[in-house]
């Protein structure tokens, strides 16, 4: 993955073999400690969903390096995507210890689609979780917004809820409800609600 500053991403990945990757609250609560951890640091979190074999992130990338101080007490200079490794491969080991299993829980190559680059977007098509979707009237300034949207309605366009509200692993809730997130940049990432139905 290639990421440059001020540029926003939809990051994502989903299991191998369709596996479960949260398999009960404390996990989905464990990936999100490890989301602040090792993204948090470098972007600007706009939106994220967490479903059960696979997950988004809408980030808008600040530092593509940041120095990381280890519980060791040493510190390293490690890059966004170095970053994610560290995120997917801390969790998995997790996992792996807690259910005595063994092996790679996500695919081996995270997507990270760039939304702001016009080089990038077709006004015909765009690309998305579940493959290619035409749309002739889309401009790169219009994409965020889509995937903003996108995101948070993925648990109800998979059938796990009928309102985006009742999913609790989305940013959904810090936008449209009472929750009081602290993942998501609330001031930056409004700008991006398109659509405010529950």
């Amino acid at each position: 993955m290639h990421f440059e500053s001020e540029h926003i991403y939809h990051l994502y990945n989903r299991s191998i073999n369709n596996e479960l990757l949260f398999t009960s609250r404390k996990n989905y609560l464990f990936f999100l400690k490890k989301i602040r951890e090792n993204i948090k640091p470098y972007a600007d979190i706009y939106a994220w969903c967490l479903m059960p074999n696979h997950f988004h992130l809408m980030i808008e990338v600040n530092n593509v390096y940041f120095t990381k101080v280890f519980e060791a007490g040493y510190s390293k200079e490690i890059n966004l995507n170095s970053s994610i490794g560290i995120l997917l491969s801390s969790y998995t080991h997790a996992i792996n210890k807690s259910l005595k299993r063994n092996g790679s829980l996500f695919q081996q190559h995270t997507k990270a689609e760039c939304m702001t680059k016009a080089i990038k977007i077709s006004p015909v098509w765009f690309n998305t979780f579940d493959g290619a979707l035409l749309n002739r009237t889309l401009t790169e300034k219009e994409y965020p917004s889509v995937c903003f949207e996108y995101i948070h309605n993925n648990p109800v366009n998979a059938g796990m809820v009928q309102k985006a509200s009742q999913w609790e692993f989305s940013s959904y809730r810090d936008y449209f409800s009472n929750r009081k997130g602290t993942l998501v940049n609330f001031e930056k990432g409004r700008r991006f609600i398109i659509n405010t139905n529950p």
